[in-house]
């Protein structure tokens, strides 16, 4: 008798632990979100996070509160979010700038893999190579004689040292051997406030951030960093077609939590983001959707990190 209710006890037990992750995601989120997003506003990351979460939170019934918190081209967000709580409750939304610190700032108070949970992606970025119209150029091949011309004297912005936009235009002075002057500002935005105002002259932007302003000619496109024309852009052709052969850099936006973040939750919110991703009034507008699963985003993000390494490596390091 007594091991008829043992063996009871155990299938009960047994059944109660197999329906606990089912549990913990249907009543997640059982209150607001705090989403860091480690840029200032206007930029890709920050547009992406709000508009995905705006429709997440919809979704779900919660709030998905944003907080930017914007410095060390995302390292001061990104600790934060790595001291958390693993509970659902405290996500991030980074861009590839995330496995660009390593190398841009050695001791990092987090570990870039250790210390986070991917969730899965938002975008991906490419950028938009585009300058002043002050500048005497009309296409890629043109810039790249006007900077062996004058080396140093054109200046780019970028989002910070290590980031996309630096990185991109880092890589197209490695295979032309170019050099031009480096202006690291916080985040996209202040970045293309820089350029529009003729205190830089060249930008390797996202749509999103530079689109406004290429609208109202305050900007002069050239080239997209991708291996392929984007849609939205179709008569914009990309670097490796104008004038740098193999020429090819692209990034992402991804949504990690901390380390130890539980595997219902995060099928939950890889689940809620796909659903916006696919929703056709998500107002992502020019952005790139691009969802992966979670481990296809652990993947991919493991290796952009050895990539990005190389390209460190053939460009002779990070100069801030």
């Amino acid at each position: 008798m007594k091991t008829i209710k043992l063996a009871a006890g155990c299938i009960a037990a047994a059944t109660m632990l197999a329906a606990a992750p089912a549990a913990v995601a249907q009543s997640y989120p059982s209150k607001p979100v705090r989403v860091v997003i480690p840029w200032p506003t206007g930029g890709l990351t920050d547009i992406a996070g709000r508009l995905v979460f705006a429709k997440v939170g919809e979704q779900t019934g919660q709030q998905f509160i944003i907080d930017n918190r914007p410095g060390a081209t995302g390292t001061i967000g990104a600790e934060a979010v790595a001291r958390a709580a693993p509970d659902g409750y405290t996500l991030m939304v980074h861009s590839a700038s995330h496995i660009s610190n390593p190398y841009t700032y050695p001791k990092l108070g987090y570990d870039t893999f250790r210390d986070f949970t991917a969730v899965g992606f938002l975008v991906a970025q490419t950028g938009l190579l585009a300058i002043h119209p002050s500048l005497p150029v009309k296409t890629t091949k043109e810039l790249v004689a006007l900077a062996r011309q004058r080396p140093d004297q054109i200046l780019y912005a970028t989002s910070g040292a290590g980031s996309f936009s630096h990185m991109a235009i880092a890589l197209l002075g490695s295979m032309t051997n170019t050099k031009m002057l480096h202006l690291p500002y916080k985040g996209g935005g202040p970045a293309t406030t820089a350029v529009v105002s003729g205190e830089a002259q060249l930008i390797a932007g996202t749509p999103a951030a530079l689109s406004t302003q290429l609208q109202s000619n305050r900007l002069r496109l050239l080239a997209v960093t991708s291996d392929t024309r984007l849609k939205a852009f179709p008569d914009a052709p990309t670097v490796s077609e104008s004038g740098v052969p193999g020429y090819e850099y692209r990034g992402w936006v991804a949504v990690l939590g901390p380390a130890g973040l539980p595997r219902p939750i995060v099928d939950r919110l890889n689940a809620e983001i796909k659903k916006v991703l696919d929703r056709p009034d998500n107002k992502l507008g020019e952005l790139e959707p691009w969802h992966m699963t979670p481990e296809q985003a652990q993947a991919r993000i493991r290796a952009d990190y050895e990539k990005h390494g190389k390209l460190v490596k053939a460009i002779g390091g990070i100069p801030n």
